[in-house]
């Protein structure tokens, strides 16, 4: 793809022009001209995402607009008293919907039922770029490109969105003048105008974040409620835990032991919520692999029950995850929740969920016989 790009305008003669010109030695004259040849050597390769990126000023959004305008998504039409899942096609299936939105890294589902204008501009951008998936079928191009959000939510989102684009065999090609998204996004090409130079990359390991785990009391729920998808509510007895990413906690976990005729060794996951902005990064998922092995030192066994899709995908590609039971609990009969709770077997009649018992990686130690006392 080659194209030779030109922007001219006329100079209007003016006595601030005139001083301008005396001041800062600029010659005067009679057009403003940018010139830009452009060659995108993108049909050479089959790719996913491309980047174009460079200094505000360099031509980034001029040469966009000129060689993908009719791609460039430049925002869509939200009711402002609806849910942005009405926004949606609407031959789209909920289902359909909320694997896309978990799949950009939105995964909150109280969220999902908040008007566009009240979400942050985090959630905004991961909303628009999965209605863009979900209602164009070729190249999608998206000018200012993680521009409006914090850096660290540009990161992870860039992250996300690149799993998407590539799990769907889309083409995504985004304009920004953000360097530190590279690593996150993996592009397959960039593009820079500014010197004009076009390089193809291979797919690499994005940058690990590394993370704190620490035990928690829990007044700390109260920061993490507001985006659990079922109840806000914490057990009295709950065991509880975060994460901390540079002294912030940005996720959460807790359990709490299983009252049970004859086991006494059972404790089962109570509430796992990791913040907006994170998501999307597997944070959920090894925390609470971490709070499965950590158990299992401790003589435990951990049951976890989960109806989040995301959730549940992840369980079941782990291997320190075993599937006891799911679906719902009508199509198990009566003795398939046996061991839960009351209000366990009650959360598992009333949707599709999956139990999962956590299994220690070989090399383990064994689990001792008796459970020691628990404290996280």
């Amino acid at each position: 793809m080659k194209a030779k790009i030109t922007r001219s305008s006329e100079i209007v003669k003016s006595a601030r022009i005139a001083q301008m010109s005396a001041l800062f030695d600029v010659p005067p004259t009679e057009k403003s001209h940018l010139e830009w040849n452009v060659d995108l050597p993108i049909e050479d390769k089959p790719w996913n995402i491309g980047l174009i990126v460079g200094p505000s000023g360099c031509g980034k959004s001029t040469i966009a607009k000129e060689l993908f305008g009719a791609h460039i998504v430049s925002g869509h039409e939200w009711p402002k008293d609806r849910a942005i899942l009405d926004a949606f096609p609407q031959g789209m299936s909920i289902k359909v919907i909320t694997n896309l939105l978990c799949a950009v890294g939105f995964g909150s589902a109280p969220n999902w039922l908040r008007p566009f204008h009240v979400l942050s501009n985090g959630e905004q951008f991961r909303v628009t770029v999965a209605r863009a998936i979900a209602e164009s079928t070729g190249v999608i191009a998206i000018d200012e490109f993680t521009s409006v959000v914090d850096r660290q939510v540009a990161k992870v989102a860039s992250h996300t969105v690149q799993k998407t684009v590539r799990k769907e065999n889309r083409q995504l090609i985004a304009i920004s003048c953000h360097y530190d998204i590279v690593e996150w996004l993996q592009p397959d090409w960039v593009y820079e105008p500014a010197t004009a130079t076009f390089e193809w990359r291979s797919l690499r390991r994005r940058p690990t974040v590394d993370l704190e785990i620490r035990s928690c009391g829990k007044d700390l729920w109260p920061t993490f409620k507001p985006y659990h998808y079922l109840s806000g509510s914490i057990h009295p007895g709950a065991k509880c835990a975060a994460a901390f990413l540079n002294d912030q906690p940005i996720a959460f976990t807790s359990c709490r032991k299983v009252v049970h005729p004859t086991a006494h060794d059972i404790m089962i996951g109570h509430r796992l919520v990791v913040l907006p902005d994170y998501q999307g990064l597997g944070i959920g998922g090894r925390l609470d692999e971490w709070l499965g092995q950590f158990l299992w030192d401790k003589g435990w066994r951990y049951h976890n029950v989960v109806a989040h899709p995301a959730m549940i995908a992840y369980y079941s590609k782990s291997p320190r995850w075993k599937c006891e039971r799911f679906g719902g609990l009508g199509n198990n009969g009566p003795n398939a929740a046996a061991s839960l709770a009351k209000h366990q077997r009650d959360f598992t009649a009333q949707r599709v969920s999956g139990t999962f018992v956590y299994w220690a990686p070989k090399g383990s130690n064994p689990k001792p016989r008796r459970p020691h006392p628990l404290e996280l």
